[in-house]
């Protein structure tokens, strides 16, 4: 029998006899060494037979499982990575299917030291570069094995790691590793053991999402997506977070705006989630705008403010109702105030942080869109909504203003005629004349941005009496040819809305403040001659509104107004370097400064006022003197004329949309207008001889002519109030059909009929009557004939 069994060995196939060659008797001794040379060399010598040594491998190990031989089956799996690393031709393929088959049956048992080894042999076969790729291979059964490894819940802390770490390596393995390290050295390969599951998790993360093409981002961010849903981690706000910066740090530039649109569609799919939640996912949104300022946020750049507008608009809603669909039924989900506060602001600052991205043409038509979208009574409908109040009206305008804020923080545009155009700026500015003062205030915070090209806002911070404003160190450039039209454009209407805003009572400290910066500003950034004057003028029509008792202002504004006007002064004298100028304006703020200290920002722009109970006999030296003014400018060459005329604003449909004055004090106003520049009232006026005497009486009646125009105008806006509507709309109608009388006379003063090629001739009367002459009977010119 022993001659038998010895002669039956001898006649195995030699494969068979090198690959039990390799075993050895105990396996504590491990891989015969020499034996798996003589292998290796045959298996390169003929490289066909290597399929049959994989299945016969493959054969021994399920054995050796079976039988919990489990030294056998690390000799086998030992052997198998050496042929592997050794095997490098097309054949290679029918041994891999052996070599998977192996792998698979290791991970599929229970013993973890077995999956260890198994998913430590894939790993080096991924390291494997083949000549050519397969296709036909599934590793389904694998994505799914380590996926499961992932999360094992072993009871033994340290094997449960290992086992972690085992499922994220198959995982980059399945993935693709990186070809260079598929040899690492020692120390590369110590320091890998060391690394923890997290750090390991986000090295595999890193390089996955790095694979990712164009058309794979969508595969790559859903599961994301799904995981922080199912776990309630966006509520934690900092893993979210941190998962999105590896995104977005991973994938190429050019496919950021993929990632933020899925995280807007994601936002808009959570609409009715909790505030909390929706929080999350915008604050993710917020650092994933910032990354991506180095590529693009994509074409639909408006699709972008149009969803967070209309998050920002549905948490006002909820807010207000306290559901989320409108009902006054309390629901399962409370509605936390708070939570939909801070919701907002989230929104805001992501409005901002995707608006700093964008180039400036951009940001002018988010600027526009934003605009379009706030509810204006009487301009632009509100908003449909399930809430229709005034309080839902006012908190969508203060919340996109304060995105405006936002948006136009940081502007900067060479020409702001383009970049401002009047469809903006005219609605903005329409703001600034409602009663709300935080309303106001955004204006004015919206208007210094876009103003402010080279960072002076900071510098007119503080409202107070610089004896030498060098010290502020202002950047101040040559206003260029676009500055000078846009001022010709809109000054006026900035001038009077500065106006207005001293004027309303209820302006506090900050709204001085910021219309203070604001008169700095446009001295600086763009100030010609011209417009010099007109802030001049304005400056002292604000002394004139402090001095005025038919306003009604509070003691605190007077004052304020006061000290806006001098400190003004005081810095605009500077800036035109006249001295005469300097000398009137700096006696004036000396004497202010011995006996009403009030009347200077100092005592008034801190945190407690030193105030008058009332303002009286505010007149002689501590008044800024617009004859003395407009003699010493006149010297230096400005225009006389308009410094000696007094600024007084212009009211415009703007006043009545703003509702901030009652129907009959707004006619009453048109009217007066009208009956100034009416041509009915020059023609009756005969010219007045100018004589010595004739300017006596004027400077002595002057006190009483005021006081009869005040009248006047008191009594006009008396009977605009009080007078029935019939005879109110009997006077307009009366005017109406004047003014349409003048018209047809001035039209038929300058409308003459076209000369006709073919002449004229004359009626019986000695007129000229035009005669019809068909075209064949005309004579033209010899040069005008083909």
């Amino acid at each position: 029998m022993t001659g038998v069994c010895g002669c039956c060995g001898a006649l195995r196939p030699r494969y068979k006899r090198l690959v039990d060659n390799i075993f050895p008797e105990d396996p504590e001794d491990g891989l015969v060494k020499a034996n798996m040379e003589k292998l290796t060399f045959y298996a390169l010598s003929a490289p066909e037979k290597l399929d049959r040594i994989g299945a016969y491998l493959s054969e021994r190990l399920s054995r050796d499982v079976a039988r919990h031989r489990y030294g056998y089956v690390c000799i086998a799996m030992e052997a198998l990575d050496q042929l592997l690393m050794a095997c490098h031709c097309q054949s290679i393929n029918l041994f891999v299917e052996s070599f998977l088959k192996m792998v698979r049956k290791l991970l599929e048992s229970d013993k973890p030291s077995l999956q260890i080894l198994g998913t430590n042999s894939f790993v080096k076969f991924a390291n494997i570069e083949e000549d050519t790729p397969s296709y036909h291979r599934s590793y389904d059964f694998f994505v799914s094995r380590f996926s499961e490894m992932c999360h094992s819940s072993f009871e033994d802390p340290d094997i449960r790691t290992k086992i972690r770490m085992a499922g994220i390596k198959g995982l980059q393995g399945v993935s693709g590793e990186r070809t260079e390290s598929r040899s690492p050295s020692p120390l590369q390969a110590s320091e890998k053991e060391k690394e923890s599951p997290v750090e390991l998790t986000e090295r595999c993360f890193r390089e996955l999402l790095g694979r990712a093409a164009y058309g794979n981002i969508k595969n790559a961010v859903t599961p994301v997506l799904m995981h922080l849903d199912n776990h309630s981690l966006w509520e934690g706000k900092t893993f979210a977070v941190r998962c999105f910066k590896i995104i977005m740090y991973s994938i190429q530039s050019q496919h950021s705006h993929l990632v933020i649109q899925q995280l807007l569609g994601h936002l808009d799919a959570n609409s009715k989630n909790s505030a909390t939640v929706r929080a999350g996912i915008v604050e993710v949104l917020l650092e994933a705008a910032a990354i991506a300022a180095s590529g693009s946020v994509g074409p639909t750049v408006l699709e972008v403010f149009n969803t967070l507008l209309r998050q920002l608009r549905l948490s006002v809603d909820y807010e207000l109702t306290g559901s989320y669909d409108g009902s006054t039924n309390i629901g399962t989900k409370i509605i936390k105030a708070h939570e939909e506060r801070q919701l907002q602001e989230a929104v805001i600052r992501t409005i901002g942080s995707f608006a700093n991205t964008l180039p400036t043409y951009q940001r002018s038509e988010v600027m526009l869109f934003i605009m379009g979208k706030i509810p204006v009574p009487g301009v632009h409908p509100a908003l449909t909504s399930t809430g229709s109040g005034p309080e839902v009206t006012r908190m969508i305008q203060v919340m996109l203003l304060k995105s405006l804020v936002q948006v136009t923080a940081g502007f900067q545009t060479t020409n702001m005629l383009t970049a401002l155009p009047s469809s903006f700026l005219e609605p903005l500015l329409s703001f600034s004349l409602t009663e709300d003062p935080e309303l106001r205030l955004l204006v004015l915070q919206i208007l210094l941005s876009l103003i402010d090209r080279h960072e002076n806002t900071a510098k007119f911070s503080d409202i107070s009496i610089i004896s030498d404003i060098s010290v502020l160190k202002l950047k101040v450039d040559k206003c260029s040819r676009q500055d000078n039209l846009f001022m010709k454009k809109h000054g006026q209407q900035l001038y009077r809305h500065i106006y207005l805003g001293c004027k309303e009572p209820s302006s506090g400290r900050q709204h001085y403040e910021s219309l203070f910066a604001l008169l700095g500003l446009l001295s600086v950034e763009l100030a010609n001659e011209e417009v010099v004057v007109d802030l001049i003028r304005l400056a002292l029509a604000l002394q004139d509104l402090a001095l005025s008792t038919d306003e009604a202002l509070p003691v605190y504004n007077r004052c304020a107004v006061h000290a806006i006007a001098a400190a003004y002064l005081n810095l605009i004298c500077q800036l035109t370097t006249v001295p005469a100028f300097c000398q009137h304006i700096h006696e004036v703020i000396e004497m202010r400064q011995k006996e009403r200290g009030y009347l200077l920002p100092e005592d008034v722009f801190i945190d407690h006022p030193k105030l008058p109970s009332s303002l009286e006999k505010v007149e002689g030296d501590i008044l800024f003197l617009q004859s003395k003014i407009t003699e010493v400018l006149g010297g230096s060459g400005y225009n006389t004329d308009r410094l000696a005329t007094p600024y007084v604003p212009q009211y415009t449909d703007e006043d009545r949309l703003s509702k901030r004055k009652s129907i009959g004090e707004t006619i009453s106003l048109q009217v007066e207008v009208e009956s100034r520049n009416s041509p009915e009232k020059e023609e009756r006026t005969p010219a007045e001889e100018i004589t010595f005497e004739t300017l006596k009486n004027a400077i002595v009646d002057s006190v009483g002519m005021e006081e009869q125009e005040r009248e006047r105008r008191r009594q006009v806006v008396e009977k605009f109030q009080k007078a029935p509507f019939e005879e109110i709309a009997a006077h307009c109608g009366a005017r109406a059909t004047l003014l349409q009388s003048k018209l047809n006379q001035i039209f038929e003063i300058t409308i003459r009929p076209p000369p006709s090629p073919s002449g004229t001739i004359s009626s019986g009367y000695g007129q000229s009557q035009s005669r019809s002459v068909p075209l064949y009977e005309m004579k033209f010119p010899d040069l005008c004939v083909y």
